[in-house]
């Protein structure tokens, strides 16, 4: 049996040299994936919220979360939890211009919050790598009445499957 299982690693790594010595690709390459998108509206005039405030998502896929802020107030879109579970590709400022998306910034890395102020939108592309069900979605600035957003109701659900 062990003699087997050695047979089958070895097996396994002569078959990744020669597919990485002649150039061929695995069928799943996430470099070659067109993003799903999804829209999250932060805020929306006169009130805290995510639109929508419960997220689903699934391993393996690329993902284009696009935040949009069409609300008078900055609000973050922040959860440690959620960072945790995807590999993030980058995080694109974007403006609108003549009605199609300008990217005027372009970030990489680990990504913990993202601010969006009022009227822009920033895109966060993404590829989840674990399963896990996140609780911690929020908007923790302060407002003028010295509550947080959060305190406000402005709060959220990740799910990855």
């Amino acid at each position: 049996m062990r003699s087997g299982r050695m047979t089958a690693a070895v097996l396994a790594a002569l078959i990744a040299t020669v597919a990485t010595v002649s150039g061929a690709r695995a069928a799943g390459d996430l470099s070659r994936q067109d993003p799903i998108e999804i829209k999250v509206e932060l805020g929306k005039p006169g009130a805290h919220v995510f639109v929508p405030n419960r997220l689903r998502f699934e391993t393996g896929k690329l993902y284009k979360l696009v935040l949009t802020n069409p609300s008078n107030d900055p609000h973050y879109f922040t959860s440690h939890a959620f960072t945790q579970l995807i590999f993030t590709r980058k995080v694109q400022v974007t403006q609108m211009r003549d009605g199609k998306p300008v990217t005027l910034a372009e970030f990489k890395g680990a990504i913990r919050e993202i601010e969006v102020y009022p009227g822009h939108s920033a895109e966060w592309w993404f590829v989840p790598v674990a399963t896990g069900r996140v609780t911690d979605l929020e908007c923790g600035i302060r407002g003028a009445d010295g509550k947080t957003h959060k305190e406000h109701g402005m709060i959220g659900e990740i799910v990855i499957e």
